[in-house]
């Protein structure tokens, strides 16, 4: 079984201090490329930006799998420059705006610090009090000497950490699966064909999964991503049947999501592999949000999908909340699955 240690907890913590909001993933895929390059067997950087990376297996025609988690995070581009260190600014993805009075932000490739502003509650009258400030009455403020233009991107300025049993950062969603895949490379099993995306553009669309499946032609593909944990005490004694992953109960496994019904023969085959090797594992309920699988799936003449999620508190927020113990089980029912596939399983 493979371990998370000091080496994979500070490659964590350097993608995920990275700034790549979508369309603009320059920084994180120049940490993919430096971990990439010794270990692959071809390595692309395609029109979009992702990075597509090949570790030929052994054997006449071995499996060809592709492994996709995407770069990109949520956050923000200036659109206007309002004079004296003040921008307006438009949200990327989708981020709940509830979140942002007050949060400290960085902005362009030299992460200026600022802070996003809205009139103080002294200032403010009982109607403007009554309900939330929208986005249109926000601005960054990076003070008289910071400077920014139309289009630059900005995040929050939230820096990783380590608490115990969890990691706390901005951008897990899906730095985490960025590290998977990386990890998965440095240890590729070579009884298939491995094929990597690290994806652009999935938080407006899972852009770059759509051009990725189509340059691999995979046999099959898990998308690896983070999904909303829904375990917080809920007071009010409801059932909870959406978002039921929790915290610690190991990766969430998808029979099907908003753009996708997952290929039953996956599905079965990682619970199975999860079960046989006792690596804890979850089903994520039938429903809403959606993973890069939904574009992959419909490349060329159609792939087998799933998806594999590391479960998270607080997605799109500041701060997200993940568990050590379930990244590691992510990667080791990816890698034992890895191992035990082959052609046999799509027949079945």
């Amino acid at each position: 079984m493979l371990s998370i240690g000091s080496p994979q907890i500070k490659l964590l913590e350097k993608l995920c201090n990275a700034m790549s909001v979508s369309g603009d993933e320059g920084e994180v895929r120049r940490i993919v490329l430096e971990e990439v390059k010794p270990y692959a067997d071809e390595v692309k950087v395609d029109a979009l930006g992702s990075v597509l990376v090949r570790k030929k297996g052994a054997g006449r025609k071995p499996l060809r799998v592709l492994l996709d988690a995407h770069m990109d995070e949520v956050g923000f581009m200036i659109v206007k420059d309002d004079e004296g260190g003040f921008y307006q600014f438009r949200t990327v993805g989708g981020i709940d705006e509830r979140h942002l009075v007050g949060k400290q932000v960085i902005v362009g490739k030299d992460h200026t610090p600022g802070v996003i502003g809205a009139k103080p509650i002294h200032l403010t009258d009982s109607s403007e009090r009554s309900h939330p400030v929208d986005i249109e009455s926000m601005r960054i403020d990076l003070g008289p000497e910071g400077k920014a233009k139309a289009g630059d991107r900005a995040t929050f300025a939230t820096k990783f950490k380590r608490v115990g049993p969890s990691i706390m950062s901005k951008s897990i969603d899906d730095r985490i699966g960025v590290a998977i895949l990386i990890e998965l490379l440095k240890n590729a099993p070579e009884n298939v064909e491995l094929c990597l995306a690290f994806s652009v553009q999935e938080e407006i669309g899972l852009r770059g999964a759509t051009v990725a499946g189509y340059y691999f032609n995979p046999d099959l593909a898990i998308a690896i991503d983070s999904t909303p944990a829904r375990d917080l005490p809920d007071y009010e004694g409801r059932e909870n049947y959406t978002y039921n992953t929790k915290l610690g109960s190991g990766p969430a496994i998808y029979p099907a999501h908003s753009p996708v019904i997952s290929d039953p023969r996956l599905v079965g085959f990682l619970a199975e592999v999860g079960t046989k090797h006792n690596i804890p594992y979850q089903f994520r309920q039938p429903g809403g949000g959606g993973t890069d699988a939904g574009a992959i799936q419909q490349a060329r003449s159609g792939i087998p999908v799933v998806s594999v999620s590391v479960p998270h508190r607080y997605t799109h927020s500041p701060i997200s909340v993940s568990r050590v113990d379930d990244w590691k089980n992510t990667l080791n029912l990816l890698h034992v699955a890895l191992q035990e596939m082959t052609p046999a399983l799509l027949k079945r």
